[in-house]
Formats: C-alpha cells, structure tokens, sequence
C-alpha cells in the first residue's frame, strides 16, 4: 500500500500545481526556464504513475471489500464510460464542439472516469485511487474554470475558436468505438477485469 500511496501522491501531486500553486508555477517557469521545469515535473509524474500502477497491481485483488456495488452499478458505470471516452477523444480533437462548449474535456473525462470506477468497484484499493482522482478532477476543473473567467476579464474581446463539426462527428464516433471495443473484451484483456462481470 505505501508505494501505491506514494505513487499516488507524485502522480497527482504534480498535477495540481496550477490548482494550488499557480503563482509558484509561474514564478519556477520564469526562474527555471520551460524546459527545466517541465523536465522536473515530467520525472516526478512519471515516477508517480509507475509507482501507483505498480502499488496498486500488488493490493488490487488482496484489498478488504468495503462496499458490495450492486449489479445494476456495472451497467450504469458502463454508461459513463462512454461519456468519459467521448470527453477523452474530444480533448485531443481540435475545433469540435463538445471541447468548445466544455473548454476543459479532459479534467471532465477523468471525473466522469473516476466517478463511474468508484460506482461498481467497492475494494479499499479502488475507493482510494478512483476517489483520489474523483477529487482532483473536481478542484482542477474549479481552478480551470477559475482560470477561463480571469481570461475572461483580461481579454473580453478573444474570438471563440471555430467549429468543425467533421471533427465533432469523429470524436463522437472514435469515442464510441473504443468504448465499445472496451466494454466487449479490451478491458478484459488489458486489466483483467470484465467491465460487466462476465
């Protein structure tokens, strides 16, 4: 549990700079220099990820149950996913509508994620990595949206980027396609779990 804690802790603790401490950020960036910075930030998420999918491949199947979701919570975790995956997609797609209107798709998409694992998953290990995540995805997206309004203020005349709604059709349609490659046997073969428990 401890090199999952601290996993768990680097991993997200460096992505919560700008959630907690923006001003220092900027204050690093400017000291440091981009490349330096961000070449300390990279060490530490990476080290944090490998020690959290490491820590929590050792606890995973031995971890204390503290709730037993109901069945009905894996339909509707499955549900979300698809959000989740079409949130995902749309923040690596540009000029669709779904990242123009929700500005910040990708801290949505692990929200969405983290709520739904936490739905139909009810180990110790689960509750502590999927709730963790849930709470950073909440306060990084107030920070974010925190962010958007001070822009807001500091430019009110920036133009809305445009909208291609090939590019909306496409985050939709690889979105769904990988959650339905997923749900019927790629979650299965990549984590050892049936997302629908069979």
């Amino acid at each position: 549990m401890a090199l999952f804690i601290l996993g768990l802790v680097l991993f997200l603790g460096s992505h919560s700079v700008r959630v907690f401490a923006d001003r220092w950020r900027t204050e690093k960036l400017a000291q440091w220099g981009e490349k330096l910075y961000k070449g300390i930030y990279s060490v530490a998420s990476l080290t944090g990820f490998v020690l959290m999918v490491y820590g929590f491949s050792q606890i995973r199947w031995d971890s204390p149950w503290l709730w037993v979701p109901p069945v009905g919570m894996r339909h509707l975790a499955a549900l979300l996913m698809l959000l989740a995956l079409v949130l995902l997609v749309a923040s690596q797609v540009p000029h669709n509508a779904i990242k123009a209107k929700l500005r910040h798709p990708m801290v949505l998409s692990v929200k969405v994620w983290a709520l739904a694992h936490l739905l139909s998953n009810g180990k110790l290990a689960d509750v502590v990595l999927f709730g963790a995540f849930l709470v950073w995805a909440v306060l990084n997206f107030r920070a974010a949206r925190q962010r958007d309004r001070l822009a807001a203020l500091d430019a009110p005349d920036v133009l809305t980027p445009p909208v291609n709604t090939f590019n909306t059709v496409l985050v939709v349609s690889v979105g769904g396609a990988v959650w339905a490659f997923l749900l019927f046997g790629g979650h299965k073969w990549l984590f050892a779990v049936s997302p629908l428990g069979r």
